[in-house]
């Protein structure tokens, strides 16, 4: 089964290859999906790779090839649609879509250490199904395994999975994925002190961390927890 961005990621790759004989560039996916950072196609591509939708084609440019396509999309009179730059605000009484499905499907990008940083992960390992509830917003989200248990008195243990909704800003006490000195990642709280910012645990036995603010860059904030007993 594929998540909604997925179907809609193939389709757009399947229409562009059928008119122009290429695939489109990652630019134009990310603009057809209205995604704010390449990033979010990188993994998505990973995933339909992994599905064994499309391979990736060594040493060439831009070079992709769909493999097979879902069911749906191979029935006759079946034609998906990506409409690029036609959202429209839902009314303020609506429910975001992600809360009236039981569940979505997020790629888990590897581990994130709750304790000292580690080296940053931006592989998919496997996927999760999450309640559509516990999304927050309408960005892309994804899930990370936590290692170390730096984070245990905000009720985050080691081995939890954590969900991330992705974005590049944060407020004071947020709890972010953040990225330090583009090689080292961790789970902390977030807290902006002049021209510098502290990375705050939630355990006793870790000091917080300081660091100048060019030093520091937001990947997402947490906005749910998976724990399994």
């Amino acid at each position: 089964m594929l998540t909604r961005k997925q179907l809609e990621l193939l389709d757009f790759i399947k229409t562009r290859m059928d008119r122009d004989g290429v695939p489109p560039s990652f630019d134009e996916m990310k603009e057809a999906l209205d995604l704010k950072s390449k990033s979010g196609i990188h993994r998505l591509i990973t995933a339909l790779e992994e599905r064994g939708f499309i391979r990736r084609l060594a040493h060439r440019a831009r070079a992709l090839e769909i493999v097979k396509l879902p069911e749906a999309m191979e029935k006759p009179g079946f034609t998906p649609r990506v409409i690029a730059g036609s959202k429209v605000d839902a009314p303020k009484a609506a429910l975001p879509v992600q809360a009236l499905v039981d569940a979505m499907e997020l790629p888990v990008m590897g581990r994130i250490a709750a304790g000292v940083p580690i080296e940053a992960i931006a592989e998919v390992s496997h996927h999760i199904a999450v309640p559509g509830s516990m999304l927050s917003g309408r960005g892309h989200h994804y899930a990370l395994e936590v290692k170390g248990d730096s984070m245990i008195e905000a009720g985050i243990n080691d081995g939890d999975i954590v969900v991330i909704r992705e974005q590049s800003t944060a407020d004071n006490g947020d709890i972010v994925v953040a990225l330090v000195e583009e090689q080292e990642a961790t789970l902390k709280r977030f807290r902006r002190k002049g021209g510098m910012i502290a990375l705050e645990a939630a355990n006793p036995a870790y000091e917080t961390r300081l660091f100048p603010d060019h030093a520091v860059r937001v990947q997402g904030r947490l906005v749910g927890l998976i724990r399994t007993y």
